[in-house]
């Protein structure tokens, strides 16, 4: 297992502020790590790609019959 390190040299070479990457022994990238206060509405754009490219093959249903089921369970009023 290669040992990840993060060095000052690396963060002068960062060309992006808020941007750093992890790297192993042999320096290659391996991880990044983002300032959440910089990049935080990025980071959420990219999660939530994440959990939709996740969940592509799960089973749906359209709107009007989801709408339908909520009602009918009192969890919807309209």
């Amino acid at each position: 297992m290669s040992r990840l390190k993060h060095t000052d040299e690396e963060e002068s070479k960062a060309t992006m502020k808020g941007v750093r990457f992890v790297t192993d022994a042999e320096g290659r990238k391996v991880a990044v790590m983002l300032d959440l206060a910089e990049w935080g509405e990025l980071w959420e754009d990219i999660y939530d790609n994440l959990i939709a490219n996740q969940r592509a093959d799960e089973p749906s249903m359209p709107l009007e019959e989801f709408e339908a089921e909520l009602r009918a369970e009192g969890l919807l009023n309209e």
